[in-house]
């Protein structure tokens, strides 16, 4: 009779909590789901996708997405999911939505997956005032056409006649954002890189915007393009040198087994991640010029290699590999004073694989200049330098084996030869006064 009394007394005591519990969960959640709509501009086209996010913690057990015009709301998207999770995306196309030129509401409903409303769930929704725009936006080019060699770089100055997510220069598909400017134009500079032909280059180039309901306009950008040569190099790679690359750099290739493999991979693999990381590194820029007048030189410097030399490695006689220099080598005396080439801020200081301890100053506009294989850097990320301030001193870290600097130039995250920004001619002619004149108009 105890034992019965215990178990009652036990199976009471389960019920109680059960039902708590349950009463918890029954009227703990009394709001429906956060809904995020994205891109929200207030401006859509037939080609338009929009990106719905849904948070609860109960879990999302269902979307509708109508378009309400004149108090009738017609039905564009609906789903229900069988596992209620916490977080839900989901993409809602406009193509199918016969949407009409003009002012609409975007009605989105998401319900979770609680036990509120008598197992029904919360309801939660949001309206967006909306409107349909099919039109693409118009750009006017405001500067001549440029003249860009092979390695170099232009600028284009333009306006939008309405407000665009981004706009800027495609080269071969790769974008080059512009930046607006005070007076509501873009300015942007672009890249000719080193690996096309000025056939193929002037070819590909097109001014581009998109507008807030995603209508993207794209055309031609008439440049007159013109070639450049670069050197050329073959190289007799020694396994003296190969065991002191390994020696140095072994850590940037754990997995290779002999020398030679370790100075491939380098040479290849790094160096091309290392290539990415200045682009994305590169993305971090101001939307204004933070410089003035021609980049200075490192002092009492001599060049050692130039711009795009394109290297071919033989071992044993035989071809190993290749490589394009993509900036200019200045030898001076050991650990000599590094001076930031203009003014501008600094957004990388640190290693970076075959680059070593490197710089990476912001002079606005997409417009980088780097210092690598530095023995030290004098800077951090965010500091503000001018002109001739020194940032470090001349090493060998990196792919490095004799002290230099490794001085280069980017433009929309790809290396472009140094030697125009070092000329106050090239400077003036193709960047400053071009700018100056398109404001004339």
């Amino acid at each position: 009779m105890r034992k019965k009394s215990m178990f009652s007394s036990v199976l009471g005591i389960l019920v109680v909590v059960a039902l708590g519990v349950g009463g918890y969960t029954f009227f703990k959640d009394l709001e429906g789901p956060v809904i995020d709509v994205s891109p929200n501009t207030g401006r859509v086209s037939p080609a338009s996708v929009l990106t719905v996010s849904m948070k609860d913690p109960s879990g999302i057990r269902s979307i509708t997405v109508g378009v309400r015009k004149n108090n009738v709301l017609n039905v564009i998207f609906n789903k229900h999911f069988d596992q209620y999770l916490p977080e839900r995306t989901v993409e809602v196309p406009l193509k199918d939505a016969n949407l009409r030129e003009g002012a609409f509401d975007l009605e989105v409903r998401a319900t979770d997956g609680s036990l509120a409303g008598f197992g029904q769930g919360n309801t939660r929704t949001v309206q967006l005032p909306m409107r349909l725009d099919t039109q693409p936006p118009r750009i006017s080019v405001k500067t001549l056409p440029p003249n860009v060699r092979r390695g170099g770089a232009a600028v284009v100055r333009y306006t939008v006649d309405e407000d665009v997510t981004n706009s800027g220069v495609l080269v071969a598909g790769y974008f080059v954002p512009g930046y607006l400017q005070k007076d509501g134009s873009y300015i942007c500079f672009f890249p000719f890189p080193y690996t096309m032909t000025a056939k193929d280059y002037k070819n590909s180039v097109e001014i581009t915007a998109t507008d807030l309901a995603g209508n993207v306009t794209k055309n031609r950008l008439t440049v007159m393009a013109f070639e450049r040569t670069f050197k050329s190099d073959s190289l007799e790679l020694s396994d003296n040198f190969l065991l002191n690359v390994e020696n140095k750099l072994r850590h940037l290739a754990p997995n290779a087994s002999n020398p030679l493999e370790c100075y491939l991979y380098i040479n290849n693999q790094v160096r091309a991640a290392n290539v990415e990381d200045l682009r994305n590194i590169s993305k971090d820029t101001a939307s204004a010029m933070l410089w003035s007048g021609v980049f200075q030189r490192m002092p009492r410097s001599a060049p050692r290699a130039g711009y795009a030399d394109h290297r071919f490695y033989n071992y044993q006689g035989k071809l190993v590999g290749e490589s394009y220099h993509l900036g200019f080598d200045l030898a001076s005396v050991r650990n000599d004073d590094v001076p930031a080439a203009n003014s501008g801020r600094i957004i990388f200081s640190g290693d970076l694989g075959i680059y070593g301890n490197i710089v990476v100053i912001d002079h606005g506009l997409g417009l980088m200049s780097l210092y690598s294989h530095l023995n030290d850097s004098m800077v951090n990320a965010g500091d503000v330098v001018q002109k001739g301030h020194t940032i470090g001193h001349t090493g060998t870290t990196g792919l490095a084996f004799g002290d230099h600097l490794h001085f280069g130039i980017m433009v929309g995250g790809v290396e472009v030869t140094p030697l125009e920004w070092l000329d106050p001619k090239w400077i003036r002619d193709n960047i400053t006064s071009r700018i100056e004149a398109s404001m004339a108009q």
